[in-house]
Formats: C-alpha cells, sequence, structure tokens
C-alpha cells in the first residue's frame, strides 16, 4: 500500500516536470558496470527501452541457477552479465540469453566490477582481477582480511575496497599493486563511492569517511549513532548515506557538515539511490518503507509499502525505481508517484541483492537461500 502525503502532491507537480528519459550530453553508454554504476548513484540514465508506460509488460527472459548464497549486484558491460556467488564461482553469461560464456571457481564475498575488460572482485583474504572475456587470472591481492560485502569501486585506473577487518585499500587496477591504506580499526561492509577525488565509505562505528583517493589520507569523518553497513551515494555535492540509528544523512562532500537527516522508525542498510532530484532508499522499518526524499531538503515525497523488510539497495532508470524486498518480490514503482507498476515473486530474496537496469532489461538475485538464481526480466 502506498502513502502519499497532501504536502507532497505539490512538490510532485514541480517534480513530475522533469524529464525523466532525459540524456545527458554526449554519448550514453547503457551499461551498468559496478555497484554504484558509474555516476555513483545506482541510476541509470542511459535506459531508454523500459519506461513507466510498458513495465507492466515485464516478463521473465531467463533465470540461472547460481547455487549457494548470491551478495549485492550483478554487473552488465556490452552484452555480458557479470555474477558473483558464493557457491565459489564467477559467472560470465550472455545478457539477453543467459547463456553461460566461462566461469571461474572463486570465493565472491561482494559485487563484482567491470572495467577495460577486466573483472575484480574481493574474496576471503584476497582481492582479484579477471579477463573479462576469458575469465584468466590476471592478478590476486592478497593482503586482505575477508571482503564480505564491500564491492569494488574502479575509478581512474585505481581499484578502491575496503574488508572486514577494518581497512580501506587503493590497488592498481592494472596489476594490483597497492597505492595505500587507510585504516580506521572497525569492520567495513559498506562498499566505497569515488566522487571528486575523494573516497566516501561507512564503518560499523558508525562513521562515515571522506579520504583523499590518491593518498589515503582522511579528508573528513561524520559519527551517525549506529554502524553504517548502507553504502553511499555520492552526487551534485552531497553524500547520501543510511545507518542502523534508523536514518539516512546527506552530508556536504567536501566538509562532511550535515545538510538534512531523514528519519524511518527502522534500519537503513539499503544503499540509496539518486536521480532527478529524489533520493530512494529502504528502511527495515516495521511498515517495510521504500522512500522518496527530495534531495536538497529531506522531504518526503512518497512512501510505498512492500511485504517485507526493504533493505534491498533500489536502481532507478527513466522514470521507474526498482527495488527488492524480504517478501520474495522485485518491485516496479512509477519513481515520480510511487505507484505499483509491476512486481513479481521469485522466492526469498535476500536484503543484500539489488537490482540493476540496462539495454531493456532488469536483472537481480532471487529464489532460497540455499538455491539462488540470477534472473533477467524484459518486454519480451
Amino acid at each position: 500500500m502506498k502513502h502519499i502525503r497532501i504536502l507532497v502532491l505539490i512538490l510532485c507537480a514541480c517534480f513530475v516536470s522533469v524529464a525523466w528519459g532525459q540524456q545527458p550530453a554526449g554519448k550514453c553508454i547503457n551499461n551498468w558496470s559496478q555497484f554504484h554504476r558509474t555516476n555513483m548513484a545506482r541510476w541509470n540514465p542511459c535506459e531508454n527501452v523500459l519506461s513507466v508506460n510498458n513495465v507492466i509488460n515485464l516478463q521473465l527472459k531467463w533465470r540461472h541457477n547460481i547455487g549457494q548464497y548470491a551478495s549485492g549486484s550483478p554487473a552488465v558491460v556490452n552484452g555480458v552479465v557479470y555474477a558473483d556467488s558464493e557457491n565459489d564461482a564467477i559467472y560470465a553469461l550472455n545478457a539477453r540469453t543467459g547463456a553461460k560464456l566461462w566461469e571461474v571457481a572463486a570465493f565472491a564475498g561482494s559485487s563484482v566490477a567491470v572495467a577495460n575488460d577486466v573483472v575484480y572482485f574481493g574474496g576471503s583474504y584476497n582481492v582479484s582481477a579477471l579477463n573479462a572475456h576469458t575469465g584468466a587470472q590476471l592478478w590476486s591481492h592478497h593482503e586482505f582480511g575477508a571482503v564480505e560485502q564491500s564491492a569494488p569501486a574502479v575509478v581512474d585506473g585505481v581499484v578502491y575496497v575496503g574488508d572486514y577487518y577494518g581497512r580501506m585499500y587503493a590497488l592498481r587496477a592494472r596489476t594490483g599493486k597497492k597505492v595505500w591504506t587507510y585504516t580506521y580499526l572497525k569492520h567495513l561492509q559498506s562498499s566505497p563511492a569515488v566522487a571528486n577525488g575523494v573516497v566516501y565509505f561507512g564503518s560499523e562505528s558508525g562513521i562515515v569517511y571522506a579520504v583523499n583517493a590518491q593518498t589515503g589520507v582522511k579528508v573528513w569523518s561524520y559519527t551517525t549513532g549506529g554502524p553504517v553497513d548502507s553504502s553511499p551515494a555520492v552526487t551534485n555535492g552531497v553524500v547520501y548515506i543510511g545507518s542502523e540509528d534508523k536514518n539516512l544523512y546527506a552530508l556536504d562532500a567536501a566538509t562532511g557538515a550535515l545538510l538534512w537527516s531523514y528519519a524511518t522508525t527502522g534500519s537503513v542498510d539499503s544503499s540509496p539511490a539518486v536521480a532527478n532530484g529524489v533520493v530512494y532508499v529502504g528502511s527495515a522499518d516495521p511498515d517495510n518503507n521504500l522512500y522518496a526524499l527530495d534531495a536538497t531538503t529531506g522531504v518526503l515525497l512518497w512512501n510505498y509499502t512492500t511485504g517485507a523488510f526493504t533493505n534491498s539497495s533500489p536502481a532507478v532508470a527513466n522514470g521507474v525505481v526498482y527495488v527488492g524486498a524480504n517478501d520474495g518480490n522485485i518491485y516496479a514503482l512509477n519513481a515520480a508517484t510511487g505507484t505499483n507498476l509491476w512486481n513479481y515473486k521469485t522466492g526469498y530474496l535476500q536484503e543484500v541483492s539489488s537490482p540493476v537496469v540496462a539495454n531493456g532489461i532488469v536483472y537481480v538475485f532471487g529464489g532460497q537461500v540455499n538455491n539462488r538464481r540470477l534472473y533477467a526480466f524484459s518486454l519480451k
């Protein structure tokens, strides 16, 4: 059930005037190459196939058995979808048919990232790089504690990733050689976001960090009231990140100053998505809400109630927000109003499984805990 406040109707009148399918200037590449996507906002501005007008017609296109628990998000690059599994395998599949291109035995505890024909992933005490076309190992760096949830971010030839023992690393993408290490002495499951020469991430100490991307020197830190497993979205000079203190925070990206916070009634482990001046984030609150907030003010625009905790990280594309919930459903909602346009029950959809959207196809992990599948949905 959807709840829309009266004040929001006024705001939405202006809000819907935004051109939801508007493309950025220059060539738009319709890939989703890493957890945050390249814009660090879980928003695909290049998607122009699926829309609010046709998403109701989404159908299961294919599904591929992954086996054991699969975390995070797949990556979609140039017609190939790359998926991780704690069943000790990395998969490369044809994005349109689901046919397996290659499979490599490797434990992956986090989402993969793909850049310049290389697949990067974290596992048990290592971060590794594979040839994206063949799966052949290029390098593996073994200085890590377990990389259980923190997904690599690859920016300007550097791989940024954190380990469970309280260290953020910067590695050369071509060689795996360490550039720097930042130690914060507390477990980390938040995936780093990199923007304008700064790396942003949260920790289970409840602190959000900003670290210089070239040197690893701390720029600022901000203390919340609970562990921060949410991964930040960074756009337009603002860092958006959730905390287990039940709040979503908007922080000045340059200084760490609090701009606003929004209180939910449950832990915010979901990683926010930001598109067209709106922040979308899930919560483990009793009402199982996905929230849409004005990105500048934090004012609630709408909230949609799913059937269970909504710790999945939403994805936004062409006026539609996609999110999973622990009721086993993947939902597609109107990004302007919160109206439910479509949903599909996969079984038990774990909260860490977050959808991605590229080239008219929605990808998400679902199914039972020990019988996980990668699902692909399209118009036909």
